[in-house]
């Protein structure tokens, strides 16, 4: 089997990094990957052990150039399928390839907004299948009348193995200049405004007036870092909250972590919050999109309601104070990822999906035949 894949985020995390771990698990059940992605962006050389990699110039989601790259890459590599990985112009060009090269095509989804009823219809009507990676977003394309029968549910995975390593506490003070007594909370997520930092910022307040030896790292990169300094500088939090930026080594820094914090609004799923269960970190979340799915309330951490500030600070202080309950939140945790989010899961539903595709295009053509 051939597959052709369209990923056009550039950096190697979210959905970018879904892409590579189902890229190297469908390498090993022998099947011939092609990737599509933009010129010098960071799955390129991650995906190469795994795939024929085709980069392409694209300067933004309507770059009519990177869809005739796509044209000239399936013409040339003549795939029995194309799994459409990301947004960002992909689900444009992608099915309009797949139209003009007669090659049927799957999508994954991974964010849960909204969408016109218009462009809905005009959309997913072009692609056999779709695959959300939650529960919460395959109940937003059903609630915007695409067919049951053309979505399925696949969820995101985590090497959980990376996670589960011991904390190393002097480098982590070191690195982030924490002080002895210091108690870690750490923010995971890229700096836009749908995942929510400011809620953390107001609710910042009160969790220091009871612990006032908390920081709280950001880590992540985005538009929203300026806005986010000058909301920290007003509420006097610049002592007390760290901008990290985007890290490669979270597997070394997540086990350090007293607490993961999550105050989205929107969220497809949530893959540095299946990072943080890896590690057997107690989670405060948001209850938004399919992060209920990963965060069990009361189980593996808390949940709040999307935008309350008070009630993300009542939840994250009452962690804070009861260490018996964040070990038994971090056990589950651990738990819940092993058994429902693991990698060969999440590989072996898209293997599934793909045979179920071919295997009902051949009976077509039998029965057009006959």
């Amino acid at each position: 089997m051939r597959v052709l894949h369209i990923e056009t985020g550039r950096h190697l995390y979210g959905g970018a990094l879904q892409v590579r771990y189902l890229l190297e698990g469908l390498r090993t059940l022998d099947v011939d990957n092609i990737l599509v992605c933009p010129r010098g962006s960071d799955i390129a050389a991650a995906a190469q052990p795994f795939a024929t990699v085709c980069e392409s110039p694209m300067a933004g989601d309507l770059d009519g150039r990177f869809f005739f790259s796509l044209v000239q890459a399936v013409r040339k590599t003549r795939p029995d399928l194309i799994h459409v990985h990301s947004r960002r112009g992909a689900d444009l060009w992608g099915p309009v390839a797949a139209g003009v090269c007669r090659i049927p095509a799957v999508l994954t989804r991974r964010v849960d907004n909204l969408e016109p009823t218009w462009w809905v219809n005009l959309k997913y009507r072009s692609y056999e299948k779709i695959v959300t990676i939650s529960e919460g977003i395959r109940r937003v394309l059903l609630e915007e009348g695409v067919p049951r029968e053309k979505t399925v549910c696949i969820p995101s995975a985590v090497d959980a193995e990376i996670y589960r390593q011991a904390c190393d506490r002097n480098w982590f003070h070191r690195e982030f200049s924490l002080p002895p007594d210091a108690r870690s909370i750490g923010v995971i997520a890229q700096l836009i405004e749908r995942k929510g930092h400011r809620y953390l910022v107001e609710a910042a307040p009160q969790i220091l007036r009871t612990y006032p030896q908390v920081r709280f790292i950001f880590f992540g990169q985005g538009p929203l870092r300026e806005e986010l300094v000058r909301l920290c500088k007003e509420a006097r939090l610049l002592e007390n909250v760290i901008f990290a930026g985007f890290r490669e080594d979270l597997p070394k820094i997540i086990p350090c972590l007293d607490l993961v914090v999550h105050p989205a609004l929107m969220e497809g799923l949530g893959v540095s919050l299946l990072q943080a269960a890896a590690a057997g970190v107690p989670i405060v979340a948001a209850a938004a999109g399919g992060i209920p799915e990963i965060v069990r309330d009361g189980i593996n951490g808390f949940l709040f309601p999307p935008g309350d500030a008070e009630a993300l600070a009542e939840k994250t202080c009452l962690l804070l104070s009861n260490p018996d309950m964040c070990e038994q939140f971090a056990s589950r945790g651990e738990e819940i990822v092993s058994e429902e989010f693991s990698i060969q899961a999440m590989v072996q539903g898209n293997m599934g999906i793909y045979l179920d595709i071919l295997r009902e295009g051949k009976n077509n053509a039998v029965g057009h035949q006959s």
